[in-house]
Protein backbone atom coordinates (compact mmCIF):
# COMPACT_ATOMS: atom_id res chain seq x y z
CA UNK A 1 0.00 0.00 0.00
CA UNK A 2 1.43 3.37 -1.01
CA UNK A 3 1.02 6.54 1.05
CA UNK A 4 1.56 10.14 -0.02
CA UNK A 5 2.52 12.77 2.54
CA UNK A 6 1.33 16.37 2.29
CA UNK A 7 3.36 18.62 4.59
CA UNK A 8 6.81 17.29 5.45
CA UNK A 9 7.73 18.97 8.73
CA UNK A 10 9.08 17.39 11.88
CA UNK A 11 6.01 15.28 12.65
CA UNK A 12 5.78 14.01 9.07
CA UNK A 13 9.40 12.92 9.29
CA UNK A 14 8.48 10.99 12.44
CA UNK A 15 5.81 9.25 10.34
CA UNK A 16 8.46 8.48 7.70
CA UNK A 17 10.65 6.83 10.30
CA UNK A 18 7.71 4.85 11.70
CA UNK A 19 6.44 3.73 8.29
CA UNK A 20 9.90 2.44 7.38
CA UNK A 21 9.40 -0.32 9.96
CA UNK A 22 5.98 -1.47 8.71
CA UNK A 23 5.69 -4.35 6.25
CA UNK A 24 3.30 -3.65 3.40
CA UNK A 25 3.35 0.16 3.61
CA UNK A 26 5.54 2.33 1.41
CA UNK A 27 5.87 6.09 0.95
CA UNK A 28 5.14 7.06 -2.66
CA UNK A 29 6.40 10.61 -2.11
CA UNK A 30 5.78 13.93 -0.42
CA UNK A 31 4.68 17.48 -1.19
CA UNK A 32 5.69 20.52 0.83
CA UNK A 33 5.68 24.24 0.07
CA UNK A 34 9.16 24.76 1.56
CA UNK A 35 12.23 24.12 -0.55
CA UNK A 36 14.32 23.02 2.43
CA UNK A 37 11.77 20.32 3.29
CA UNK A 38 11.74 19.13 -0.32
CA UNK A 39 15.53 18.95 -0.23
CA UNK A 40 15.42 16.98 3.02
CA UNK A 41 12.90 14.55 1.51
CA UNK A 42 15.18 13.95 -1.45
CA UNK A 43 18.08 13.34 0.94
CA UNK A 44 15.88 10.66 2.54
CA UNK A 45 15.40 9.06 -0.86
CA UNK A 46 11.78 10.16 -1.28
CA UNK A 47 10.08 11.29 -4.46
CA UNK A 48 8.97 14.93 -4.33
CA UNK A 49 5.76 15.90 -6.13
CA UNK A 50 5.63 19.31 -7.81
CA UNK A 51 2.18 20.11 -6.43
CA UNK A 52 -0.54 18.86 -4.15
CA UNK A 53 -2.66 18.19 -7.22
CA UNK A 54 0.06 16.01 -8.76
CA UNK A 55 0.27 13.91 -5.59
CA UNK A 56 -3.50 13.48 -5.40
CA UNK A 57 -3.64 12.51 -9.09
CA UNK A 58 -1.15 9.66 -8.67
CA UNK A 59 -3.20 6.44 -9.09
CA UNK A 60 -0.64 4.42 -7.11
CA UNK A 61 -1.47 6.28 -3.89
CA UNK A 62 -4.24 4.72 -1.77
CA UNK A 63 -3.62 6.67 1.43
CA UNK A 64 -2.72 10.31 2.13
CA UNK A 65 -1.22 11.65 5.34
CA UNK A 66 -2.08 15.31 6.02
CA UNK A 67 0.66 16.77 8.24
CA UNK A 68 0.26 20.50 7.64
CA UNK A 69 -0.64 23.32 10.06
CA UNK A 70 -3.98 22.60 11.71
CA UNK A 71 -6.13 25.00 9.68
CA UNK A 72 -5.23 23.20 6.43
CA UNK A 73 -6.25 19.70 7.54
CA UNK A 74 -9.88 20.07 6.48
CA UNK A 75 -9.51 21.38 2.90
CA UNK A 76 -6.66 19.00 2.05
CA UNK A 77 -8.46 15.98 3.53
CA UNK A 78 -11.64 16.82 1.60
CA UNK A 79 -9.69 17.24 -1.66
CA UNK A 80 -7.93 13.92 -1.04
CA UNK A 81 -11.16 12.03 -0.37
CA UNK A 82 -12.75 13.52 -3.50
CA UNK A 83 -9.67 12.28 -5.37
CA UNK A 84 -10.54 8.78 -4.08
CA UNK A 85 -7.78 8.63 -1.47
CA UNK A 86 -8.14 7.38 2.10
CA UNK A 87 -6.94 9.94 4.65
CA UNK A 88 -4.95 10.03 7.87
CA UNK A 89 -4.94 13.53 9.36
CA UNK A 90 -2.53 14.70 11.99
CA UNK A 91 -4.23 15.89 15.15
CA UNK A 92 -6.37 17.85 15.70
CA UNK A 93 -8.33 16.59 12.74
CA UNK A 94 -9.70 20.12 12.24
CA UNK A 95 -10.62 23.25 14.22
CA UNK A 96 -14.34 22.79 14.99
CA UNK A 97 -17.07 20.20 15.24
CA UNK A 98 -18.87 21.82 12.28
CA UNK A 99 -15.74 21.39 10.13
CA UNK A 100 -15.38 17.80 11.31
CA UNK A 101 -18.98 17.05 10.33
CA UNK A 102 -18.25 18.33 6.81
CA UNK A 103 -15.27 15.96 6.61
CA UNK A 104 -17.36 13.04 7.88
CA UNK A 105 -20.04 13.82 5.29
CA UNK A 106 -17.46 13.76 2.48
CA UNK A 107 -16.06 10.47 3.80
CA UNK A 108 -19.53 8.95 3.63
CA UNK A 109 -20.26 10.41 0.18
CA UNK A 110 -16.98 9.19 -1.34
CA UNK A 111 -16.68 5.92 0.58
CA UNK A 112 -13.14 6.86 1.60
CA UNK A 113 -11.74 6.05 5.03
CA UNK A 114 -10.96 9.05 7.26
CA UNK A 115 -9.14 8.93 10.55
CA UNK A 116 -6.88 11.00 12.81
CA UNK A 117 -3.45 10.14 14.17
CA UNK A 118 -4.34 9.91 17.88
CA UNK A 119 -0.94 8.37 18.51
CA UNK A 120 -0.93 8.99 22.25
CA UNK A 121 -3.47 6.24 22.75
CA UNK A 122 -0.34 4.08 22.47
CA UNK A 123 1.65 5.99 25.14
CA UNK A 124 2.85 3.49 27.72
CA UNK A 125 2.26 5.85 30.66
CA UNK A 126 -1.40 6.16 29.59
CA UNK A 127 -1.84 2.42 29.04
CA UNK A 128 -0.28 1.72 32.44
CA UNK A 129 -2.50 4.14 34.39
CA UNK A 130 -5.53 2.86 32.42
CA UNK A 131 -4.67 -0.70 33.47
CA UNK A 132 -4.56 0.43 37.12
CA UNK A 133 -7.98 2.05 36.66
CA UNK A 134 -9.53 -0.83 34.69
CA UNK A 135 -8.34 -3.47 37.17
CA UNK A 136 -9.65 -1.52 40.15
CA UNK A 137 -6.27 -1.69 41.86
CA UNK A 138 -7.04 1.43 43.97
CA UNK A 139 -10.67 0.63 44.75
CA UNK A 140 -13.21 3.25 43.68
CA UNK A 141 -11.29 6.07 41.99
CA UNK A 142 -12.49 9.53 42.97
CA UNK A 143 -9.83 11.77 41.38
CA UNK A 144 -7.43 11.59 38.43
CA UNK A 145 -4.81 14.20 37.55
CA UNK A 146 -3.15 14.24 34.11
CA UNK A 147 -0.44 16.80 33.42
CA UNK A 148 2.29 17.72 30.97
CA UNK A 149 4.68 20.48 31.97
CA UNK A 150 7.50 22.17 30.09
CA UNK A 151 9.57 25.30 30.62
CA UNK A 152 10.29 26.52 27.08
CA UNK A 153 7.07 28.41 26.35
CA UNK A 154 4.84 27.80 23.36
CA UNK A 155 6.69 26.87 20.12
CA UNK A 156 7.62 29.87 17.98
CA UNK A 157 6.11 28.65 14.72
CA UNK A 158 2.50 28.57 13.51
CA UNK A 159 1.49 26.94 16.81
CA UNK A 160 1.46 30.39 18.40
CA UNK A 161 -1.00 31.80 15.83
CA UNK A 162 -4.73 31.44 16.40
CA UNK A 163 -5.66 31.52 12.71
CA UNK A 164 -3.59 28.40 12.13
CA UNK A 165 -5.12 26.51 15.06
CA UNK A 166 -2.38 27.25 17.56
CA UNK A 167 -2.56 27.01 21.33
CA UNK A 168 -2.15 24.25 23.87
CA UNK A 169 -5.75 22.99 23.87
CA UNK A 170 -5.49 21.93 20.22
CA UNK A 171 -1.83 20.91 20.55
CA UNK A 172 -1.66 18.83 23.74
CA UNK A 173 -5.21 19.01 25.04
CA UNK A 174 -6.54 16.97 22.12
CA UNK A 175 -4.33 14.06 23.24
CA UNK A 176 -4.93 14.27 26.97
CA UNK A 177 -8.69 14.70 26.68
CA UNK A 178 -8.87 11.75 24.29
CA UNK A 179 -6.96 9.63 26.80
CA UNK A 180 -9.33 10.56 29.63
CA UNK A 181 -12.44 9.86 27.57
CA UNK A 182 -10.97 6.47 26.59
CA UNK A 183 -10.22 5.67 30.24
CA UNK A 184 -13.70 6.73 31.37
CA UNK A 185 -15.40 5.09 28.40
CA UNK A 186 -19.08 4.43 28.97
CA UNK A 187 -19.48 7.29 31.44
CA UNK A 188 -21.14 10.58 30.65
CA UNK A 189 -19.11 13.72 31.28
CA UNK A 190 -21.34 15.99 33.34
CA UNK A 191 -19.55 19.33 33.71
CA UNK A 192 -16.50 21.22 32.42
CA UNK A 193 -14.58 24.13 33.91
CA UNK A 194 -11.43 25.62 32.38
CA UNK A 195 -8.92 28.42 32.78
CA UNK A 196 -6.15 29.52 30.39
CA UNK A 197 -2.72 31.08 30.90
CA UNK A 198 -0.96 33.58 28.64
CA UNK A 199 2.45 33.82 30.25
CA UNK A 200 4.72 33.49 27.22
CA UNK A 201 2.21 34.20 24.46
CA UNK A 202 -0.69 36.64 24.27
CA UNK A 203 -2.21 35.42 21.00
CA UNK A 204 -3.18 31.92 22.08
CA UNK A 205 -3.27 30.03 25.38
CA UNK A 206 0.19 28.77 26.34
CA UNK A 207 -1.34 26.60 29.06
CA UNK A 208 -4.67 25.51 30.45
CA UNK A 209 -6.30 23.72 33.36
CA UNK A 210 -9.65 21.99 33.07
CA UNK A 211 -11.68 20.13 35.68
CA UNK A 212 -13.99 17.45 34.32
CA UNK A 213 -16.69 15.88 36.49
CA UNK A 214 -18.12 12.54 35.34
CA UNK A 215 -21.53 11.12 36.19
CA UNK A 216 -19.95 8.73 38.72
CA UNK A 217 -18.62 11.72 40.65
CA UNK A 218 -15.02 11.09 39.59
CA UNK A 219 -13.21 14.39 39.16
CA UNK A 220 -10.45 14.66 36.54
CA UNK A 221 -7.95 17.48 36.33
CA UNK A 222 -6.18 17.94 32.99
CA UNK A 223 -3.37 20.49 32.88
CA UNK A 224 -0.88 21.70 30.30
CA UNK A 225 1.82 24.19 31.23
CA UNK A 226 4.70 25.59 29.18
CA UNK A 227 6.31 27.79 31.84
CA UNK A 228 6.78 25.20 34.63
CA UNK A 229 10.37 24.94 35.81
CA UNK A 230 9.44 22.21 38.30
CA UNK A 231 7.12 19.64 36.77
CA UNK A 232 4.37 17.87 38.69
CA UNK A 233 3.68 14.15 38.03
CA UNK A 234 2.41 13.07 34.64
CA UNK A 235 -0.35 11.02 36.36
CA UNK A 236 -1.73 11.02 39.90
CA UNK A 237 -4.70 8.77 40.69
CA UNK A 238 -6.56 8.61 44.00
CA UNK A 239 -8.78 5.71 45.00
CA UNK A 240 -10.58 4.65 48.15
CA UNK A 241 -7.92 2.03 48.89
CA UNK A 242 -4.75 3.62 47.54
CA UNK A 243 -2.85 6.05 45.34
CA UNK A 244 -0.87 5.64 42.11
CA UNK A 245 1.69 8.02 40.65
CA UNK A 246 3.52 8.02 37.31
CA UNK A 247 6.10 10.77 37.37
CA UNK A 248 7.01 11.05 33.69
CA UNK A 249 7.24 9.18 30.39
CA UNK A 250 10.10 7.15 31.85
CA UNK A 251 7.42 5.30 33.84
CA UNK A 252 8.96 5.93 37.22
CA UNK A 253 6.33 5.72 39.95
CA UNK A 254 4.54 3.38 42.31
CA UNK A 255 1.25 2.21 43.77
CA UNK A 256 0.65 2.53 47.51
CA UNK A 257 -2.39 0.78 48.99
CA UNK A 258 -3.81 0.23 52.44
CA UNK A 259 -2.84 -3.15 53.89
CA UNK A 260 -6.17 -3.66 55.59
CA UNK A 261 -4.79 -3.11 59.09
CA UNK A 262 -6.67 -0.94 61.53
CA UNK A 263 -4.23 1.86 62.26
CA UNK A 264 -5.09 3.07 65.75
CA UNK A 265 -1.80 4.45 66.95
CA UNK A 266 -0.98 7.25 64.54
CA UNK A 267 2.39 8.82 65.25
CA UNK A 268 1.90 12.60 65.19
CA UNK A 269 3.98 14.77 62.90
CA UNK A 270 5.69 17.69 64.62
CA UNK A 271 5.47 20.91 62.61
CA UNK A 272 6.83 24.35 63.44
CA UNK A 273 3.43 25.37 64.75
CA UNK A 274 2.38 22.19 66.52
CA UNK A 275 1.42 18.52 66.12
CA UNK A 276 -0.88 16.92 63.55
CA UNK A 277 -2.24 13.38 63.43
CA UNK A 278 -4.58 14.07 60.52
CA UNK A 279 -1.71 14.70 58.09
CA UNK A 280 0.65 12.12 59.54
CA UNK A 281 1.82 9.44 57.09
CA UNK A 282 0.69 5.87 57.47
CA UNK A 283 3.04 3.46 59.19
CA UNK A 284 4.86 1.10 56.83
CA UNK A 285 3.15 -1.92 58.41
CA UNK A 286 -0.26 -0.56 57.32
CA UNK A 287 0.50 -0.13 53.63
CA UNK A 288 1.65 -2.17 50.65
CA UNK A 289 3.92 -0.71 47.95
CA UNK A 290 3.71 -2.12 44.43
CA UNK A 291 5.63 -1.56 41.22
CA UNK A 292 3.68 -0.14 38.31
CA UNK A 293 2.12 -2.80 36.05
CA UNK A 294 3.86 -1.38 32.99
CA UNK A 295 2.07 -1.92 29.68
CA UNK A 296 4.25 -1.97 26.56
CA UNK A 297 2.98 -0.94 23.14
CA UNK A 298 3.93 -0.57 19.49
CA UNK A 299 2.84 2.64 17.75
CA UNK A 300 3.15 0.89 14.39
CA UNK A 301 -0.16 -0.78 15.28
CA UNK A 302 -1.85 2.46 14.24
CA UNK A 303 -0.86 2.09 10.59
CA UNK A 304 -1.36 -1.66 10.61
CA UNK A 305 -4.94 -1.01 11.69
CA UNK A 306 -5.40 1.70 9.04
CA UNK A 307 -4.28 -0.72 6.31
CA UNK A 308 -6.55 -3.47 7.65
CA UNK A 309 -9.53 -1.09 7.68
CA UNK A 310 -8.91 -0.06 4.07
CA UNK A 311 -8.74 -3.74 3.09
CA UNK A 312 -11.99 -4.45 4.92
CA UNK A 313 -10.34 -6.72 7.49
CA UNK A 314 -10.79 -4.73 10.73
CA UNK A 315 -12.74 -1.90 12.31
CA UNK A 316 -10.94 1.35 12.96
CA UNK A 317 -9.43 1.62 16.43
CA UNK A 318 -10.13 5.36 16.33
CA UNK A 319 -13.82 6.01 15.77
CA UNK A 320 -14.96 9.32 14.27
CA UNK A 321 -17.65 9.49 16.96
CA UNK A 322 -14.83 9.51 19.56
CA UNK A 323 -13.00 12.19 17.60
CA UNK A 324 -16.18 14.30 17.49
CA UNK A 325 -16.68 13.96 21.25
CA UNK A 326 -13.16 15.25 21.89
CA UNK A 327 -13.70 18.12 19.44
CA UNK A 328 -16.91 19.17 21.20
CA UNK A 329 -15.17 18.92 24.58
CA UNK A 330 -12.40 21.24 23.38
CA UNK A 331 -15.03 23.71 22.19
CA UNK A 332 -16.66 23.55 25.62
CA UNK A 333 -13.28 24.22 27.26
CA UNK A 334 -12.81 27.36 25.15
CA UNK A 335 -16.34 28.45 26.08
CA UNK A 336 -15.78 27.84 29.80
CA UNK A 337 -12.47 29.71 29.85
CA UNK A 338 -14.07 32.68 28.11
CA UNK A 339 -17.19 32.77 30.29
CA UNK A 340 -15.37 31.77 33.52
CA UNK A 341 -18.23 29.41 34.30
CA UNK A 342 -18.80 25.72 34.98
CA UNK A 343 -20.67 24.38 31.97
CA UNK A 344 -22.81 21.30 31.44
CA UNK A 345 -21.53 18.89 28.79
CA UNK A 346 -23.54 15.66 28.66
CA UNK A 347 -26.79 15.07 30.52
Amino acid sequence: MKIGIIGFGGMANWHRETISGIDGLEIAGIYDIKKEREDFAEECGLHVYKSREELLADPKIELVLVATPNDLHKPIAIDAMKAKKNVVSEKPITLSSADLQEMIDVSRETGMFLTVHQNRRWDEDFLTIKKIYDEHKLGDVFRIESRVHGAHGIPGDWRQEKEHGGGMVLDWGVHMLDQILMMMKGQKLSTVYATFTNVTNQLVEDGFTTVLTFESGTEVLVEVGTNNFVSLPRWYMLGQDGTAVIRDWDLSGEIVCAAGSDEKDVVPVRTAAGLTKTMAPRREDTIHRYELPVVRSDIREFYRNVMAVIRGEEESRIKLSEVMRVMKLMEKIFESAKSKQILDFEK
